[in-house]
């Protein structure tokens, strides 16, 4: 009979074991924040310091992984149903004069590409002129508020996206790049080369020009300075080709 019961509480103190084992893991799960980068010098997420004018919007700027935080700063936008959080993604955001600037950064370009084509549907359905989307590298970039559209976009074009990626073995796309390269090269080798012998025929054309002027005053010159010829022999002939001396009359005493 005791070994029954010390059998039956062996059981239940496992399975209490596991199942506090599991609310445990899944409490921490919960409350860890998956961060990509975390700055060496203030411990902030990275993200932040890619706002733009970081230091002059510290009061408003804040840092998101997760929808509840997402809605309760920003509220429930249609435009956001679809951003999920989780696998690295993350979001930063801050208040400037011009709008709300919110930026979620993808870990990988397919899920970047991804996300763009859903935004860029999302507004194409339901156009909103107080909105300004684009993508830079792996970051969804919005002004939401903004009613200053060139503003807007102005304030997007300070957001830079400055990771490089570094394979530790060979990257696998090293042939599509130097394919990239070599055309690029042979497009700048033709436009140059075609340029320089339009160059060097102008400087051609205009340099016969000069030196043909040149020659043809030359020879002006030399031509009226010569003394005029006659073939009539001491003839009398008619200077119909204004080659002759002019024959003055001589006057009769």
């Amino acid at each position: 009979m005791n070994r029954n019961i010390f059998d039956t509480l062996s059981c239940i103190f496992t399975v209490l074991l596991i199942v506090f084992g599991f609310s445990a893991q899944t409490f921490a799960s919960e409350r860890s924040v998956p961060v990509q980068e975390i700055s060496e010098v203030d411990g902030l997420p990275v993200i932040l310091k890619h706002l733009p004018a970081e230091n002059k919007v510290e009061g408003t700027a804040a840092f998101i992984n997760d929808r509840t935080t997402l809605e309760d700063i920003l509220g429930p936008r249609p435009l956001l149903q679809s951003v999920v959080f989780g696998d690295g993604t993350e979001a930063a955001t801050a208040m400037y004069p011009v709008g709300r600037l919110l930026i979620i950064e993808y870990t990988t370009p397919q899920s970047a590409s991804a996300a763009d084509a859903e935004f860029l549907s999302a507004l194409a359905s339901s156009p909103d002129s107080a909105t300004a989307y684009r993508r830079i590298g792996n970051y969804s970039v919005f002004v939401f508020d903004g009613y200053d559209p060139p503003a807007a976009l102005g304030l997007i074009d300070q957001v830079k996206y400055t990771k490089q990626i570094h394979w530790l073995g060979e990257d696998p796309f090293l042939l599509q790049k130097l394919e990239r390269y070599f055309a690029i090269t042979a497009k700048d080798v033709a436009i140059s080369t075609v340029l320089w012998i339009f160059m060097f025929v102008g400087i051609a054309v205009v340099l016969g020009l000069i030196v043909g002027v040149v020659y043809y005053r030359f020879r002006e010159r030399q031509r009226l300075n010569q003394t005029a010829f006659s073939d009539a022999g001491g003839l009398t002939r008619l200077n119909l080709d204004d080659l002759s001396e002019p024959i003055t009359p001589v006057s009769v005493q």
